[in-house]
């Protein structure tokens, strides 16, 4: 019995110890469900969220730093927003995504993490034809990921309103990119695929395309 117990204490700690939980988002929002099998891959990805009141946003997966500098430079330049080093060092740490319009990013990435916890972002306009922001993040995007395979995510509320979708599309086609991944809540996941093995190892959902 002493070395029954023994082992179930060295499996416990085990566990405990390997467990990857899964991280808290930047921005949080309801995704419709679905039943898929592959687990996604945020390499050399670009995502797009829609918020339950239309709001656009975008961001770039943590494990792209250089791209996200080569962008937030592309994006600097062609809009004079004159950045420092520090507000583009800002862009480039984890979890960070941009929802203003131009006018307003200087001013933004000045923002720390607690600032940004109680700072409602208006969004990136997309809705207008003749001022769609959202076309030269994209382009930016397209250019630091040039030669390499970027995988576009689209992760929108159940509740995201159709002209900001319209508007993202748009941006989209814009920059001949036809083709993004929608990014799902899993339901039903079956037994022993990718998704399923995702799913076991945070120890709870994990989101699917």
């Amino acid at each position: 019995m002493t070395a029954m117990c023994d082992v179930a204490f060295l499996l416990l700690a085990f566990f405990i110890l390997t467990t990857k939980f899964k991280p808290s988002e930047a921005l949080t929002v309801t995704t419709p469900k679905s039943v898929s099998t592959k687990a996604v891959d945020t390499k050399n990805s670009v995502m797009i969220i829609l918020d339950k009141d239309g709001k656009t946003y975008f961001s770039v997966a943590d494990e792209n730093t250089s791209e996200k500098g080569e962008i937030i430079d592309f994006v600097n330049e062609q809009k004079s927003l004159g950045l420092t080093d520090q507000e583009k060092n800002a862009f480039k740490r984890s979890a960070s995504f941009i929802g203003v319009p131009f006018s307003q990013v200087k001013s933004f990435l000045k923002l720390d993490a607690e600032q940004l916890k109680g700072f409602n972002a208006p969004g990136i306009p997309v809705t207008d034809t003749l001022n769609n922001e959202m076309t030269l993040w994209l382009r930016a995007a397209a250019e630091a990921f040039q030669g390499k395979s970027m995988i576009v995510f689209l992760k929108g509320d159940n509740l995201a309103k159709y002209p900001s979708l319209k508007g993202v599309i748009d941006a989209l086609k814009k920059n001949d990119i036809m083709k993004f991944s929608m990014i799902t809540d899993p339901e039903g996941v079956p037994s022993g695929t990718d998704l399923h093995r995702k799913v076991q190892a945070v120890g709870g959902k994990a989101t699917d395309e």
